[in-house]
């Protein structure tokens, strides 16, 4: 009898830890899947974000920011920079711009000298506004003849010739630049306004 008890004792304990054994080997492998799945869902997260980034990075950007980023236009950017007008051009309004080239600049660079500097602060913020029309003009809307007024307050007239489009006697180099307050056209001439 006490065999019988002392077997049954044994084969109650030996039962518990299989029991507890596989309790054990059960919690280690929810644990195993827990941490699997959390991988798998900071994976599907940090994809999604970095999707969201790509879109964002995929819109077009301001006028301010275009210019910033396209190595031609630098000295236009400075100008802007020392005429207060950067954050014009970040705005939401839209803005149609003759954004005149590196090489447009080099032109008249005696002129660009003595318009950079401060006291003649209100004289370049006039020549920077002639570049500038309001509401966004694309190069399909322009016609031959035709008279824009600008920021500044002077008109631009467009002339059609030989399959270019001139501004103010500018030629449109690259035409349509999307940006998300309106539209730059780069040109080749700095366009100098009757009053500065």
């Amino acid at each position: 009898m006490k065999t019988q008890k002392s077997l049954l004792i044994v084969g109650l304990f030996a039962l518990l830890t299989i029991f507890a054994a596989s309790c054990g080997d059960g919690g280690k492998a929810a644990r195993e899947k827990a941490k699997m799945d959390s991988t798998r869902i900071a994976d599907s997260v940090a994809m999604v974000q970095k999707q969201i980034a790509d879109s964002i990075a995929a819109l077009p950007k301001s006028i301010a920011e275009t210019a910033m980023n396209t190595p031609t236009l630098s000295t236009l950017v400075a100008a802007l920079s020392a005429a207060d007008l950067v954050d014009a051009m970040k705005g939401t309004d839209a803005l149609t711009v003759f954004a005149p080239t590196n090489d447009a600049f080099a032109t008249i660079q005696s002129t660009v000298d003595m318009l950079l500097k401060p006291e003649n602060k209100s004289k370049l913020q006039n020549v920077l506004k002639y570049h500038v029309v309001a509401g966004t003009i694309k190069a399909a809307d322009l016609s031959n003849g035709q008279e824009i007024i600008t920021l500044q307050g002077e008109k631009l007239k467009v002339t059609m010739k030989d399959g270019k489009v001139m501004i103010g006697g500018a030629e449109v180099l690259t035409a349509d630049v999307a940006v998300s307050n309106g539209v730059v056209h780069l040109v080749n001439k700095v366009l100098v306004p009757k009053k500065m």
